[in-house]
């Protein structure tokens, strides 16, 4: 039986590969195609990887360098007690032959820094700490760091004593001279004027520089924020040249009449009655006492599925020499 090729039925008709466009030209229609691609994720987005810089950046924060000019010792408990006199051990003359009567002995008081506990106690889920493209936890326990470095010095600066350190700008203060003051009282210099700087400024900069004995002045420092600096980076003596200085070499501090510059964030900015300048001898002045490094528990177990960091600091401060500190109020009186 021969086969007789016969025409297809146009329902049978085979499409060819361009029926999309045929399809268009005949009817209208259209046969869309998406391309894929990373911008959405049912289109090929899901396929693409993900990149993440393992050095997460953060935003920056002041933290006080008071720890870095300040006396710290390490304590075995939080009872730590300092002995220190006053008055000192008075002395008298005599011939080769003569009496010698007895003398005064010293005057002992007890100083007791208000100490305090830091804590810090985030969590984390299990699976995030598996899954994340960083170190998760080497990166908790740099934010709690450089967090528990910012809380203690403003502590240092400004604490009030209440299960925390007593900044040194919370002290009792006085224009009294010393040896006229109450153990523990700072003494301060007006600036001449309310918010400012009265009539040559460069003198009463001088003024309380000089207010702190001889003794004191090996080894001592301005204390003050930026704001404050940049206020008296402008400043020129009588005979027209800047009263700062910058460093002679790098990493070395400015230098404001011959003494280095600390910038010090929790200083308060130049206003009425504040007590925004501070020049002494720190390490002789302010005490820290720490019970040891920052202390880190790590606990999988008590809120399930997070994983918790506990961190602790126990650290205490305060004035320990009142005659160490020197403020400038800017004040008339």
């Amino acid at each position: 039986m021969d086969v007789v090729d016969r025409p297809a039925l146009d329902g049978a008709r085979v499409v060819p590969a361009d029926g999309a466009f045929e399809g268009f030209v005949r009817q209208g229609a259209t046969l869309e195609m998406k391309a894929f691609t990373g911008v959405s994720g049912d289109a090929g987005g899901y396929a693409v990887p993900r990149e993440i810089d393992a050095a997460i950046a953060r935003v920056l924060t002041g933290a006080s360098p008071i720890r870095a000019i300040a006396n710290v010792v390490q304590v075995g408990s939080a009872g730590y007690r300092k002995l220190i006199t006053t008055g000192g051990t008075p002395s008298g003359w005599a011939s080769e032959t003569g009496p010698r009567p007895e003398t005064a002995t010293p005057v002992l008081t007890e100083l007791v820094p208000p100490m305090g506990e830091l804590y810090a106690n985030p969590s984390a889920s299990q699976a995030m700490l598996d899954d994340a493209a960083f170190d998760v936890e080497q990166w908790l326990a740099e934010e709690i760091a450089a967090e528990f470095a910012k809380a203690e010095g403003a502590a240092f600066v400004n604490g009030n004593g209440v299960n925390r350190p007593k900044g040194f700008l919370t002290q009792a203060v006085s224009t009294a001279k010393d040896g006229a003051r109450p153990l523990g009282t700072l003494q301060y210099l007006p600036s001449g004027a309310a918010s400012d700087f009265g009539g040559a400024p460069d003198e009463r900069l001088v003024d309380l520089m000089q207010s702190l004995r001889a003794p004191y002045r090996q080894g001592a420092s301005w204390v003050m924020n930026a704001n404050t600096l940049a206020r008296i980076r402008k400043l020129k003596g009588s005979d027209g040249h800047p009263l700062w200085q910058p460093g002679l070499a790098e990493g070395q501090p400015a230098r404001l009449l011959g003494y280095p510059v600390v910038e010090a964030e929790d200083m308060p900015d130049i206003a009425a009655n504040a007590l925004s300048i501070a020049f002494g001898n720190f390490a002789a002045g302010y005490l820290i006492a720490e019970r040891a490094e920052t202390a880190i528990l790590r606990d999988p177990y008590t809120n399930k599925p997070f994983v918790s960091f506990y961190a602790t600091r126990r650290i205490g401060g305060c004035v320990a020499d009142s005659e160490a500190i020197k403020l400038l109020k800017f004040a008339a009186a």
